[in-house]
């Protein structure tokens, strides 16, 4: 089985891997537009559907099992989230090889670079040593098989969140989940 912090740090590979390939073809003259959507179009949906994923399972696991700073780096990464999301939206707006789609590209590798560096700093780093590995390797396979079922953004609620929004709600469901000691399925006198 695979460890979520394996699985996200392969995906920060992958995703330096991919901006470097689009320096390669802006060196070009002139610029493959067709290589130029190869490349673009795989790694914009990949960081939307990546973050959608993270924030869905991984920074909820973070907030309940993280040390003393998990929940700023839950709202450090929520908001990195915005910025990338912002980008690749900015970016897929504009026409193709534009100095205005480059500058948008620009801005999204800047934010997913400083995003992976502090959580790889952080974050992960935080999980490792407070989560324990059957958990992460349980977040693992439900990460590995939503990338495989989403390749895409299509079908996806790709929004910006409030990061404060976020970590109360999270913190709230943790608070629940740690005091409801029901089974749930209501009382033995059919009320």
């Amino acid at each position: 089985m695979a460890d979520i912090t394996m699985l996200i740090l392969d995906d920060h590979d992958w995703f330096r891997e991919q901006f470097a390939k689009l320096d390669e073809l802006q060196a070009q003259t002139p610029v493959n537009r067709h290589a130029l959507i190869r490349v673009w179009r795989p790694l914009a949906d990949k960081l939307d559907v990546h973050a959608l994923i993270e924030e869905k399972i991984f920074y909820p696991q973070l907030l309940k099992r993280g040390g003393d700073d998990a929940e700023g780096e839950t709202l450090d990464a929520i908001g990195d989230h915005n910025d990338i999301r912002d980008g690749v939206r900015d970016a897929n707006a504009a026409e193709l090889a534009t100095d205005e789609w480059w500058a948008a590209v620009g801005r999204t590798r800047v934010a997913n670079d400083d995003h992976m560096a502090e959580e790889e700093r952080e974050g992960l780093a935080d999980f490792r040593r407070h989560a324990p590995i059957g958990l992460r390797e349980s977040l693992g396979a439900q990460y590995r098989e939503f990338m495989a079922e989403h390749p895409t953004t299509r079908g996806l609620p790709i929004v910006d969140r409030d990061p404060q929004g976020y970590v109360q709600e999270h913190q709230a469901d943790s608070r629940a989940a740690r005091t409801d000691f029901s089974l749930g399925i209501g009382s033995l006198k059919g009320e």
